[in-house]
């Protein structure tokens, strides 16, 4: 998962994709957080994203960098915990123009049964579980 976390960090954008009853819907995201031995992103409850996947937790991510990309798929969870909140917010300062650990918008969700596979033109795909 360290990798994962690591190739997601250092692609600084990444793509989520979610449905929207039968309509896909992909934005761009940068947030990612390794915490507690799970991988969390971030977004605001308020977003039709945040609807989307309370409605349907099974996403997929895909970042690409140095003529590489990953793609990760699986479920997330919700995790309303305040210390999370903190090191996402210590992560990314810039978030605090948006967010507060205290508010009731700011939304932590960490995978849960995810599979990552790294890909490139050049080599085998790797899979990992985590």
């Amino acid at each position: 998962m360290e990798r994962v976390y690591q190739f997601l960090d250092e692609a600084n954008t990444y793509y989520l994709a979610t449905v929207e009853g039968d309509q896909p819907r992909v934005r761009a995201f940068g947030t990612a957080l390794l915490y507690d031995g799970k991988l969390y992103i971030q977004t605001g409850k308020v977003k039709p994203v945040s609807k989307q996947i309370a409605a349907n937790p099974k996403v997929e991510i895909c970042a690409f960098k140095g003529g590489k990309w990953v793609r990760i798929a699986g479920e997330l969870v919700n995790d309303d915990s305040h210390d999370v909140k903190v090191a996402m917010l210590e992560k990314m300062p810039s978030l605090k123009a948006m967010y507060s650990a205290d508010d009731d918008n700011m939304q932590m969700l960490y995978f849960k049964s995810a599979t990552a596979t790294f890909s490139s033109f050049t080599e085998e795909p790797e899979t990992v579980a985590f």
